[in-house]
């Protein structure tokens, strides 16, 4: 499969609006893995709640911590002697009033855990920043990220409408990680290629759109062309300017999206003919 599309969907079928019980996505990522478009498909995500029910699987997992920092620790050590491989750790700052003193709280209890030998140093730490736009704060939280060289988590959709970020707002996040020489995750309503109104009525960003974003804005283009390649709800429109980016060479810094469903982006990738020689 083309380097563009490696690993670019973390099958995230047990999150809503799929909501498959467990041991059903758990079927359904092996099946996924035993199919000519595996390549496609990243790590299965599950919930640090989920880990005794994986005992010794062979899946490869990124855990996403449902409880505070003080959780990082006991979710690594059940991780290891459930002898479970762990691919990811993700966890969303619970403080929005003060996302710097969470974000550094995560970064003590990262590095406790992996003083302790519970978790690996090359395992990447994903931070989700409250949803409150790149505001001072919201910067300077970023900033810790950084700086702990963990990488962040966007939230680009949801079951609400405020859980779907503004196109400018998705742009300047994008800005603040790539400043920050920051990779990143997006989650949640990212199902398809192309931006779109949902049959949820909300709009949707689509992943092709934000590949294609991330690779302009590293090359230096401007903040308001950015936001326009967000809008672009023409498919024809945004493969054209996929097509003359090294989209391979953005996926160093977007380097995957949780998604429930991964027919969807594969069926997207095909109707559009980003896969016909693959």
């Amino acid at each position: 499969m083309p380097a563009a599309w490696r690993g670019l969907v973390d099958d995230a079928a047990i999150f809503p609006p799929g909501d498959l019980p467990l041991g059903e996505a758990a079927a359904a990522h092996r099946a996924h893995r035993d199919t000519p478009y595996a390549d496609l498909v990243g790590s299965f995500v599950v919930r640090d709640t989920d880990l005794p029910a994986l005992k010794a699987t062979p899946l490869v997992l990124s855990v996403v911590v449902t409880g505070g920092a003080g959780q990082v620790a006991g979710t690594a050590g059940l991780a290891r002697k459930l002898h479970v491989a762990v691919a990811g750790v993700e966890i969303a700052l619970r403080d929005p009033e003060d996302p710097v003193g969470a974000a550094r709280r995560v970064g003590a209890a990262v590095d406790a855990a992996r003083s302790d030998g519970l978790l690996d140093e090359e395992v990447p730490v994903y931070v989700e920043l409250p949803h409150v736009g790149s505001t001072g704060a919201w910067l300077a939280a970023a900033d810790e990220v950084a700086a702990r060289e963990f990488r962040l988590k966007f939230r680009t959709g949801g079951l609400e409408a405020g859980a779907f970020p503004a196109a400018h707002a998705l742009a300047r996040w994008i800005d603040a990680a790539l400043d920050r020489e920051t990779p990143f995750k997006c989650t949640a309503g990212l199902h398809n290629a192309i931006r779109h109104t949902g049959t949820d009525g909300f709009e949707h960003h689509g992943f092709l759109n934000v590949l294609a974003a991330t690779r302009l804005a590293f090359d230096g283009t401007p903040l308001d062309e950015v936001v326009g390649v967000l809008e672009e709800r023409s498919p024809a429109a945004v493969v054209e300017t996929a097509a003359e980016l090294d989209l391979a060479g953005a996926r160093r810094w977007f380097t995957s999206f949780g998604s429930c469903s991964v027919s969807e982006p594969l069926d997207d990738l095909l109707a559009l003919g980003l896969l016909e020689n693959a």
